[in-house]
């Protein structure tokens, strides 16, 4: 029953946020409502939902990927600046989205070996 719904929270998430932005016309604050770090709240909740029965694993797991998740939120914000200059030139939907992905992932791969330079491991 849990995993149905942890799927249910996160899919309804989206859908708020796609609603605000199509249906409501107000795409600043459907941005909002996705630039919070929702999805990493609710991951908290659920490590802390799935290892509150052990203490010492449930702080150490939490804390780590807190750190993760604040390394490799840096290397995708680019991604957020390509994808409309590219939209804004007609270069299309899809090699928008495209070179957006691709960008970030060559970010996130650097940025993972930065990290491991500072003995941070994956």
């Amino acid at each position: 029953m849990l995993p149905l719904v942890k799927i249910l929270t996160s899919a309804a998430l989206i859908y708020v946020v796609n609603e605000i932005v199509v249906r409501h016309s107000k795409p600043l604050l459907g941005s909002l409502i996705a630039s919070l770090p929702l999805v990493s709240l609710l991951t908290f909740f659920w490590i802390w939902f799935d290892l509150r029965s052990q203490p010492e694993g449930f702080s150490s797991k939490l804390a780590t990927h807190s750190t993760g998740v604040f390394w490799f939120v840096l290397p995708s914000l680019p991604m957020f600046l390509l994808i409309p200059w590219m939209l804004k030139r007609e270069f299309g939907f899809w090699p928008s989205i495209a070179a957006g992905c691709a960008l970030t992932m060559l970010l996130y791969f650097l940025m993972a070996k930065a990290l491991a330079k500072f003995g941070i491991a994956m």
